[in-house]
């Protein structure tokens, strides 16, 4: 008998976010949601019903990241797992200017990240056999203020997620981080070449890797805005 999850998704408004969310209720999942207001939720919401949780969506405040978690645990009392779409553009202000959008997508999404992660650990120490899933693309995984160093905790969020890996593993939880290959620090000797991923055969792919709990999953992408479009 297939086991029901309980996961939380952020970025879940459209393109790949979107995707995951329609593929985790198609199989059954019970899916808590967090994205702008968009007709292709809406239409998730009434043709799944409860098994759909609508969430506040400003996740690199505080305070909307802690009210996302109070409505998962009044809902469920647990999570299974924490999808953390943190390439999404959601959090961009709407006048953030040219020259700042890169590091805006990278500062923003990591003050969500940094948020949800701290809120949802305590329901995913909860949970069963709990994951958490980070997924970048070339621009939220850039190195800022010193790419000339090692990546650290303070200059690159996919470093500062795995820095929380045996945090996690000590509540039970496992982590997958998944985004380019790095050229500085590979996390595979294989060689990633892009691909045509649309949002739903990346989802595909990732929802089928999903029960591995690999550490490291590699996603090259030729057409970002596809899979990531830009909220401004």
């Amino acid at each position: 008998m297939k086991t029901t999850r309980r996961i939380w998704v952020t970025g879940a408004s459209n393109g790949l976010g979107l995707a995951l969310v329609e593929g985790l209720l198609g199989q059954g999942h019970e899916v808590a949601a967090s994205g702008r207001d968009s007709e292709a939720l809406d239409a998730l919401a009434a043709r799944f019903g409860s098994q759909l949780l609508r969430l506040p969506w400003q996740l690199h405040e505080e305070q909307q990241a802690a009210l996302a978690s109070q409505q998962i645990c009044h809902a469920w009392c647990s999570l299974d797992g924490l999808i953390l779409n943190a390439a999404t553009s959601d959090y961009l202000a709407d006048d953030v200017a040219d020259s700042e959008l890169f590091e805006a997508i990278v500062t923003s999404n990591q003050l969500a990240g940094e948020n949800c992660l701290a809120n949802a650990l305590p329901l995913l120490a909860q949970g069963k056999a709990a994951q958490v899933m980070g997924l970048f693309n070339r621009y939220s995984a850039l190195q800022l203020y010193a790419p000339t160093q090692a990546a650290a905790s303070w200059n690159n969020m996919p470093q500062w997620l795995r820095e929380q890996r045996q945090a996690l593993k000590a509540q039970g939880v496992e982590l997958t981080v998944v985004g380019p290959q790095s050229l500085k620090a590979p996390v595979t000797p294989a060689q990633a070449t892009p691909e045509a991923w649309t949002p739903q055969s990346a989802a595909e792919e990732l929802l089928r890797r999903w029960p591995q709990r690999e550490p490291e999953l590699v996603l090259e992408a030729w057409d970002l805005s596809s899979l990531w479009p830009l909220m401004r």
